[in-house]
């Protein structure tokens, strides 16, 4: 089963209710359902009333022998909702068409967003993140996610960047003059520490005279 999109697909329906559209044969001009989208496909349908205010777009799924069409997904509807709308008596057409809301155009509302596949053939929208920051995977690496960088994260002179926990980055601020780095007394993280060496003074002395 897959995704397919055509042009000039189009049939006739009398189907009544809120179940699996029965096709009815081609329009003039165009193709059948079996022909153009294939047995068990998906495709996104819009089915319209010829003479009464009765619409419905969503993703539909073939049967086996392409005779029927399952609403699987409503995306929008004469209703005002997503459900499957009740069909009248009377004759529809049912044509594959391409939704607004899947256009890249209706998926990305902000600049600076970023466009990626939620999951088989269906785009999703990842907001713009944070100055600075960069693109990773999640840790599932199922999708896309912003994190701090050490761009972001090193915001003064002479900060250092470390692992905070596991994969996790973080800052230690520039320490006190003449300082020294340590490990902190858990043996987890660094930290500044006084330099309390009784040959500090001699050391210093030593580097000046040479």
């Amino acid at each position: 089963m897959a995704l397919v999109l055509n042009d000039r697909v189009k049939e006739t329906s009398t189907t009544t209710g809120t179940g699996a559209i029965t096709f009815a044969g081609a329009v003039s001009g165009f193709d059948t359902f079996s022909t153009g989208i294939g047995n068990s496909n998906t495709t996104y349908y819009a089915i319209a009333h010829r003479s009464a205010d009765e619409w419905e777009v969503g993703l539909g799924t073939l049967a086996a022998d392409s005779s029927t069409i399952a609403r699987t997904t409503v995306l929008t509807n004469s209703d005002g909702n997503t459900s499957a709308i009740t069909l009248g008596a009377g004759t529809k057409d049912i044509f594959c068409t391409f939704p607004a809301s899947k256009t890249m155009d209706m998926t990305l509302t902000t600049a600076g967003d970023t466009l990626y596949a939620s999951s088989a053939n269906t785009p999703a929208r990842l907001a713009v993140g944070t100055a600075r920051y960069t693109l990773q995977t999640n840790s599932g690496g199922t999708l896309p996610e912003w994190a701090a960088s050490p761009q972001s994260l090193l915001t003064g002179q002479g900060d250092i960047l470390y692992t905070s926990s596991a994969n996790t980055l973080a800052r230690l601020a520039a320490g006190t003059g003449a300082y020294l780095l340590a490990m902190n007394s858990g043996g987890t993280a660094p930290e500044w520490a006084e330099n309390t060496s009784a040959t500090k003074g001699f050391s210093v002395a030593m580097a000046i005279a040479l």
